[in-house]
């Protein structure tokens, strides 16, 4: 599984030798790769005219690209925030609370996220092939679908510590840009050019993910939450700054606390077990039909919804598990 940004052919059809060579070596003779590109046909070829654009067939004849557009930057934004105010509206019917769900379109970024990781784990696990994801700068819905698929594939990556090691590694290391995407409050009506839920739409696919898989994930709810808070506000540097770069020149790793340091330690990590989880080597393979995904309700309804009964119910299981 490889990620990168799109190459830069420009409307000159441009090519790269070194990474036609890079690619060729990969492959062994008459193996087969994909390329899932995670922008439309269209949005692809209108790249080219500003320098970027897509891999040409003939310079990489043993790969075979696959085009899954996902939405980033403002139309997820705006998505976002129309689920926001619809879950704000107070004593409004549930025909009317279902139309504006649907209007918001929130739930369907959710299932093209998830069927387009479901996708790249197919071409690795039952096509035995390997594959290469790509946006347009690699650092958003590229970072989206790779990590995603490293969840439905690896378990080492659904417990507690694979999971760090995995936001470590797929957002990053490898610059996914927080302090542009994440500038203000997640509800906030004045937004940034640059705003975008990516990573909420990351946490809200795992969500999905532990919800349909109760007992292959080693951490519950809470720690997602935790992850979504300290994304947009946190006393750790964690996710400071927009890259490793910019987290050398500002000194982060010696003037800030690591978010990890604090989740690990024995009296806050057992906050975030899943007292239900089972060890699963098998791969997970999610349902994307429409009736499968859900809302997140422990996020976007929880400031409306009371928790204390869920919570007094997920302290009696966890209480019934360590007497067993």
């Amino acid at each position: 599984l490889l990620r990168s940004s799109q190459p830069l052919t420009g409307h000159n059809r441009r090519r790269c030798p070194e990474d036609e060579k890079i690619l060729g070596t990969i492959l062994d003779e008459g193996e087969r790769g994909f390329i899932i590109d995670t922008r439309s046909a269209q949005a692809a070829k209108q790249a080219r005219m500003s320098g970027g654009g897509t891999e040409p067939k003939s310079a990489y004849p043993q790969w075979r690209r696959l085009h899954r557009a996902l939405e980033r930057g403002r139309p997820l934004q705006e998505s976002f925030s129309r689920l926001v105010e619809a879950c704000s509206e107070p004593a409004v019917s549930v025909d009317r609370w279902l139309s504006r769900l649907d209007g918001s379109r929130w739930l369907s970024h959710v299932k093209a996220a998830l069927s387009t990781a479901c996708l790249a784990a197919q071409c690795l696990d039952r096509e035995d092939s390997k594959v290469l994801v790509h946006g347009a700068e690699g650092t958003d819905t590229t970072l989206l679908v790779t990590a995603l698929a490293q969840l439905i594939l690896d378990p080492s990556c659904r417990s507690l510590q694979g999971f760090q090691g995995l936001l470590e590694r797929e957002w990053i290391q490898a610059g996914h840009p927080f302090q542009l995407r994440c500038a203000r409050s997640a509800s906030s009506h004045a937004r940034g050019k640059q705003e975008a839920p990516v990573f909420l739409l990351f946490l809200d696919c795992v969500w999905q993910l532990s919800r349909q898989f109760p007992f292959s994930l080693e951490f519950g709810e809470e720690l997602l939450l935790t992850l979504f808070d300290n994304a947009y506000a946190s006393a750790y540097g964690t996710f400071l700054c927009n890259s490793e770069k910019e987290r050398r020149l500002c000194k982060v790793k010696e003037s800030t606390h690591s978010l990890w340091g604090w989740l690990n330690q024995p009296e806050e990590k057992k906050k975030y077990l899943n007292p239900l989880y089972s060890h699963n080597p098998l791969v997970i393979w999610p349902s994307v039909e429409p009736q499968s995904i859900q809302l997140w309700q422990g996020l976007f309804l929880r400031w409306i919804r009371p928790s204390q009964h869920l919570d007094e119910a997920w302290r009696e299981i966890r209480r019934l598990v360590e007497g067993n």
